[in-house]
């Protein structure tokens, strides 16, 4: 039988199907009035199964969110002098919430997120779903999973795919950079990073990888750890580096694991009469808008946080609405943009 002789569902067969008035499931389907989380989630579930979600997904007519609980790392709260990057990514969430009309509830907690406390102030405010930010240890993220309510991870790992994903292609990014430098003749490159989370080790990941594709010698690729990922972190690496006897021993060009480090770096050089780019290759990662400052401009991978942030809510209503809880969890990976400026040139 043609799919097309196959009888249309309206809204009769889920409010029948869930047991509802046809005016509770108008107000579930278009967030017109409050209803209980128990029978909002049980008239979605049913036009979930008859398939009726997905045919008002498509036509941009569903509002299965209506609140998000938002938790970030105590130690990513942005500080806009020196954490632009969480700055930028959570204002373009706020801003795509406010556009689609969803509350968001930030968590408050410790030093630390606790996972029993994330899922304990979720409930408490009858969240649709969590967006859990950067922070992807494995324990907190078996626990949410766990948890029945529905979870994207924004930025970060999930190795174990307990729960959706959205992040940038770390990875291919790096990658992407290096071989724009190698292209340019550049073999000798240092690679500066410091020790974070899964998404930082795929860049280091990346940046080697470029050098097996070309068959070149992976030791001519040096990584260097920084004691963290703040503007004078990467300072202070670069000019410990540039006190040594050999300095930067050959190299041609710096790759930054962030924006950040790279508006260190530069500094550094400055202050040791290094020229960028005649004497050394400088180039970040992020693509925030202190690359537009720096002097030189700071050639970068630009990494689509607007996108992402866009896609992490789209993430929530497709499990809301089209998968379901046992629809396995999926990674979307975003890809980046190389952005060449005066930082950076062929040798």
């Amino acid at each position: 039988m043609d799919t097309t002789d196959r009888p249309k569902v309206g809204i009769k067969d889920v409010s029948r199907e869930a047991g509802v008035a046809l005016s509770t499931v108008s107000h579930v389907l278009n967030g017109t009035a409050s209803i209980s989380p128990e029978v909002r989630s049980r008239v979605l579930e049913a036009a979930r199964r008859l398939g009726y979600l997905a045919k008002r997904q498509q036509k941009g007519s569903i509002a299965s969110l209506s609140t998000i609980y938002l938790a970030v790392p105590p130690g990513n709260v942005p500080h806009v002098d020196t954490n632009l990057f969480s700055w930028t990514l959570l204002t373009a969430l706020t801003r795509e919430c406010e556009r689609r009309g969803v509350r968001v509830v930030a968590h408050s907690g410790g030093d630390a997120l606790n996972a029993q406390e994330i899922i304990e102030g979720a409930k408490a405010v009858y969240a649709d779903g969590i967006i859990l930010v950067y922070d992807d240890n494995p324990k907190l993220l078996r626990a949410l999973a766990s948890s029945g309510i529905a979870v994207v991870l924004l930025n970060g790992e999930d190795p174990s795919m307990s729960v959706d994903t959205v992040t940038p292609g770390n990875r291919y990014a790096a990658r992407l950079a290096t071989e724009w430098l190698l292209s340019r003749g550049h073999r000798n490159i240092l690679h500066l990073t410091w020790r974070g989370r899964g998404t930082i080790t795929r860049r280091v990941d990346g940046f080697l990888d470029a050098y097996r594709e070309r068959q070149l010698p992976v030791d001519l690729g040096r990584v260097h750890i920084a004691q963290g990922y703040n503007p004078g972190d990467g300072e202070a690496a670069i000019a410990s580096l540039l006190k040594e006897k050999d300095g930067l021993k050959g190299a041609t060009a710096i790759f930054c694991a962030s924006d950040n480090l790279a508006v260190g770096a530069l500094a550094a050089l400055q202050a040791h009469g290094v020229r960028v780019p005649e004497d050394v290759t400088v180039v970040g990662f992020d693509g925030v808008a202190l690359g537009d400052l720096t002097r030189p401009p700071l050639t970068t991978v630009r990494v689509p946080l607007q996108e992402m942030a866009v896609l992490a809510l789209q993430a929530l209503e497709n499990r809301l609405s089209v998968f379901g809880p046992d629809h396995p969890p999926c990674r979307i990976e975003l890809g980046c943009k190389l952005i060449e400026r005066d930082s950076a040139k062929a040798i």
